[in-house]
């Protein structure tokens, strides 16, 4: 009899449920926006029940569009964006949860790092303080609204508190928690001292018992089962960090690969048996034991695209819907018709974050009056892609160079896109079949935990399957490290 595997995503922007086969195969999908408040400029804020609401909508969604029995659903994976607060009271959210877009704890982090607090630090974490990481939003909700930080009964990450809400069983899974700089990574465990030296030295009572990824965390309660329509006692998994989720969906199950995930964060890693020592870099478990997640990341990617459609492109979204054609397709022609060294505009992705000291805006660089929109969206693209390659180039300084680059995110699903990632990186860029990662991630996870696969690598093997490469343009890749320079001279230019 075929089995069944539920995957839900958590994003930054959406909200998703696919059911897979054993196989890897899509058969059900459903997405909804993931509701937002932003009160203030810098705040990023989700109402936990609203929230909760819209997953069960997207569950049900699922199930009734896969027609399949949801009795045949063997396990249940949650996956989301990692870092920001999820902050859960006593039977209800002790403050709105904090997205891992938010920077309303900046200064704190600027005072930490001021202080060597920050350098401390580093030698249990492994990694740099962001002021998008709990760590920081607790000391700011301590220090700003106490009746909230004292109402905490447990600290969660996005997909945690989902999975919470199925079970009623509260886990803090490895993958999602070793990134929030409240975890020793080399005791991997929770660390007291840890947590004084930050100043919130009484929210080690808080975090929930830590889980990995393919473990067992619960079962869907008979309430969530009357909301959904997934079976009472299904099991659920620990789940995993929305980036391990996806590099293990892409089959990043060696050192020698290295993946790229193209969202609201331009995310940039691979494994390792020991962690990397940068300043810029992050180390976090990764959901194969034994192994380290090694990270370039900055809120620094295809989000850049969505922020320039929603604000300038409202007419060409209403004609293509009259049209019949995705807004995308009108972008990627619009892009395509120019050729990189038609094309002198530059643009500085940092329109949500930086990864560049001292530069902390987005900028159109090089316009004249005969650009049109066109020049703006390639400059857009090329940005991203630059910002992507800078985070590479800082992991190749710690590993040799792939053969290839596993690809996903937004980027991928256009081929204009995805074809410039490999010319200005000049390495291959091989693309992996499903589209939703994320979610197949965790149903990854779900098979594991159901004994359907002995571990991640069997799991892979058959569930992953690639799509496609895209390979470098050797003359275009010229042209593109001239432009690529032009971008490295204008940060320097930039910086304060």
């Amino acid at each position: 009899m075929e089995q069944y595997f539920l995957g839900i995503d958590i994003g930054g922007t959406m909200t998703k449920a696919v059911l897979f086969t054993q196989k890897g195969k899509m058969v059900g999908i459903s997405s909804s926006p993931t509701p937002v408040i932003t009160p203030h400029e810098g705040y990023n804020e989700r109402d936990m029940v609203l929230l909760w609401d819209v997953t069960c909508g997207v569950i049900s969604q699922a199930v009734q569009k896969s027609g399949i029995d949801s009795a045949d659903i063997a396990a249940i994976g949650c996956t989301g964006h990692g870092k920001g607060l999820y902050p859960w009271g006593e039977g209800k959210q002790a403050y709105h949860a904090i997205a891992s877009t938010d920077s309303r704890a900046a200064q704190i982090v600027q005072q930490w790092e001021e202080d060597g607090t920050v350098t401390k630090a580093k030698e249990k974490t492994l990694q740099r303080v962001l002021p998008s990481q709990p760590v920081a939003i607790l000391k700011w909700l301590k220090e700003n609204e106490r009746a909230a930080y004292d109402n905490i009964k447990y600290v969660f990450e996005a997909k945690d508190f989902i999975r919470f809400m199925l079970t009623g069983e509260a886990y803090a899974e490895i993958t999602d928690y070793s990134g929030t700089s409240l975890m020793n990574l080399l005791t991997a465990k929770f660390d007291k001292e840890l947590l004084a030296l930050f100043g919130i030295a009484e929210i080690f009572e808080k975090l929930p018992p830590l889980k990995n990824s393919y473990e067992p965390c619960g079962k869907v309660t008979q309430a969530v089962a009357a909301q959904t329509g997934l079976k009472e006692g299904t099991v659920v998994c620990g789940g995993m960090f929305d980036i391990d989720a996806c590099a293990i969906a892409m089959d990043v199950s060696s050192p020698e690969k290295v993946c790229i995930i193209t969202g609201t964060w331009s995310i940039n890693e691979y494994i390792s048996q020991t962690p990397v020592k940068s300043a810029t870099t992050l180390n976090s478990f990764f959901c194969l034991p034994g192994y380290y997640l090694i990270e370039e990341s900055s809120p620094t990617s295809a989000g850049n695209l969505e922020w320039f459609i929603d604000n300038f492109m409202a007419e060409d979204k209403r004609v293509a819907k009259e049209k019949g054609v995705s807004i995308y397709n009108v972008i990627d022609k619009m892009v395509d018709s120019l050729v990189p060294q038609d094309s002198a505009v530059l643009f500085v992705p940092f329109l949500y974050g930086s990864n560049m000291a001292g530069c902390d805006a987005a900028s159109f660089m090089g316009l004249k009056n005969s650009h049109g929109k066109e020049h703006l969206l390639r400059a857009i693209f090329e940005g991203v892609v630059f910002s992507h390659r800078l985070h590479l180039e800082r992991l190749f300084e710690h590993r040799e160079k792939p053969k290839a680059i596993r690809f996903a995110g937004g980027a991928a699903n256009s081929a204009v896109w995805a074809q410039m990632f490999a010319d200005v990186i000049g390495i291959p860029m091989e693309v992996v079949a499903v589209p939703e990662l994320g979610t197949l991630g965790c149903a990854m996870a779900g098979a594991v935990a159901a004994g359907i696969y002995k571990d991640y690598e069997e799991a892979a093997k058959n569930m992953v399957e690639l799509s496609g490469t895209y390979t470098p343009n050797a003359e275009k890749h010229m042209i593109y490290n001239e432009k690529y320079n032009q971008y490295l001279a204008a940060l320097n230019a930039m910086k304060k």
